[in-house]
């Protein structure tokens, strides 16, 4: 059981290592914070923690750094988020407001994130698995080259070519259209690709073979509004870090690289669109993470499920600063998705 003032010292500890990245002692302590007892006092306080596991010694006759066990019970007594300053909040609202649509707003999300915490940002792309569709539009861009385009009730917008095997014209292109917005709008995208599959039977045997490319490029595109995907940013942060972590970045590069393992983490974090929830060090071994922490909150869009948005980087990172960071974009990106 740790004391009210043992905890006060792990406090210190944390945000002292943090900003100087080096180890802390029981003097610096005392020089540095007022709690009134002598150095011995606040030796045998870090003794106790270090018998917690709560701290850890790097070097012999060293200060002290917290554990990964330390962070999270830093974190589990993080009472306040350092709130955002006037400028931080302008720009989030600057920054993402100009978006044109999901993928940009996303993207910019990631590079803004990044910034605010110099971190590795990730987003996750919502799933629309209840969006359903709004339009479809066929343009032609050449005799025998199309483009997709399908339109969700989200405001999400997916496009793709398709290199047909014979000119098509434009009257074609029409009828097709009608065809494919009688069929599947207004329909959710889960059930819209089942839809098409016989509508090249309402077509001259010539044109079945377009018309079948066509509805082909529309399932790949009903199928992407439904994968989980992530879009990341800010991995040089990690070499800038780099010190932090013990032996070399290969195993978080691997990890982040392999986005179904950060999916996985993300699905096993408890969140939603309110709070912050961290995982610390060895809670992340599974995935590859052992010495990162990942910090997410949950973010909503019309017509999707709770997905995330976070950070991820060294154990020893300004957990109240990026806390508050996830949380205030989670919040705007929820409110902003939700107007489209």
């Amino acid at each position: 059981m740790v004391s009210e003032r043992g905890l006060e010292v792990l406090r210190v500890i944390v945000h002292d290592y943090v900003a100087s990245r080096e180890p802390v002692g029981s003097k610096s302590i005392v020089e540095r914070h007022h709690f009134g007892v002598s150095a011995a006092t606040i030796r045998n306080d870090m003794a106790l923690l270090e018998e917690e596991e709560l701290i850890a010694a790097p070097h012999t006759s060293s200060g002290r750094v917290p554990t990964d066990k330390g962070y999270r019970l830093f974190v589990n007594h993080l009472a306040d988020l350092r709130p955002l300053s006037a400028a931080q909040r302008q720009a989030i609202e600057t920054f993402l407001g100009d978006s044109a649509d999901l993928d940009e707003v996303l993207g910019r999300t990631v590079r803004l994130l990044s910034q605010l915490t110099n971190q590795v940002a990730l987003v996750q792309y919502p799933s629309f698995s209840r969006a359903r569709v709004r339009h479809v539009e066929l343009v032609s861009l050449a005799e025998r080259r199309v483009m997709t385009v399908l339109i969700t009730d989200t405001g999400q917008v997916e496009q793709r070519l398709v290199e047909l095997p014979v000119a098509v014209d434009d009257e074609f292109l029409a009828e097709l259209r009608r065809a494919l917005n009688a069929a599947v709008g207004g329909t959710e995208l889960s059930a819209a690709a089942a839809l098409l599959a016989d509508l090249h039977e309402g077509f001259r045997p010539e044109h079945a073979v377009v018309v079948g490319l066509v509805v082909a490029s529309l399932a790949e595109q009903l199928a992407a509004g439904r994968q989980e995907r992530l879009v990341m940013a800010g991995a040089a942060n990690l070499v800038r870090t780099g010190d932090d972590f013990s032996g070399d970045l290969y195993p978080v590069l691997e990890a982040i690289e392999q986005q179904v393992a950060l999916l996985r983490l993300f699905g096993e974090m408890q969140l939603d669109a309110v709070d912050v929830a961290a995982s610390i060090g060895r809670e992340n071994a599974s995935f590859g993470l052992s010495q990162a922490s990942v910090l997410a909150s949950g973010y909503t869009s019309t017509g999707s499920e709770v997905a995330r948005l976070g950070v991820l980087g060294p154990m020893r990172m300004d957990y109240s600063t990026n806390m508050a960071a996830v949380r205030a974009v989670a919040r705007y990106l929820s409110s902003l998705l939700s107007e489209r």
